[in-house]
């Protein structure tokens, strides 16, 4: 399976910035599914912030990695935590 690396720094509520990728399936392309992912997953961080074309961009295509797979199969998306994301 081919994913979709989609780059993304959003401001924190204490001014830090949060940095992760939202791995998604290739074949989605569309902002409003992938920005919706990462919505997601900034409330289960209990956080808030738009995600537009400015917080998030496609970086690049690679091979999935086993360990994003299945959660990738179950939701649809994996979350690649990077910085300040606990």
């Amino acid at each position: 399976m081919k994913v979709a690396v989609w780059d993304t720094y959003v401001p924190k509520k204490d001014g830090s910035v949060m940095h992760f990728d939202i791995i998604v399936p290739s074949e989605i392309k569309d902002t409003k599914i992938i920005y919706n992912y990462g919505k997601q997953y900034l409330k289960s961080k209990s956080q808030t912030g738009e995600l537009t074309s400015k917080e998030c961009q496609f970086c690049h295509i690679e091979t999935v990695k086993p360990e994003w797979e299945s959660q990738i199969k179950e939701q649809g998306y994996f979350i690649y935590e990077m910085e300040n994301c606990q």
